[in-house]
């Protein structure tokens, strides 16, 4: 059996023109404003996530001799 979800209330300020182009945007996409902000937070998430595993590798194959030494 899942477990319930806990969810958060996050208030964001923005300024007009940029409210306006949020609801216009969820309007076109028959969708809710508050919708679209959890799913741009999704993406912004999974992209530094994305970001921070690519430089883990970058730096791990760039130092692999070093980890291998510490290692042993």
């Amino acid at each position: 059996m899942q477990q319930p979800t806990t969810t958060y209330r996050l208030t964001v300020d923005l300024p007009d023109d940029e409210w306006q182009a949020l609801r216009d945007l969820a309007d076109a996409r028959g969708a809710e404003p508050g919708e679209l902000a959890r799913e741009s937070v999704r993406r912004l998430v999974a992209l530094e996530e994305s970001l921070t595993r690519a430089d883990a590798m970058r730096l791990a194959m760039r130092h692999a001799d070093l980890l291998r030494r510490l290692g042993q």
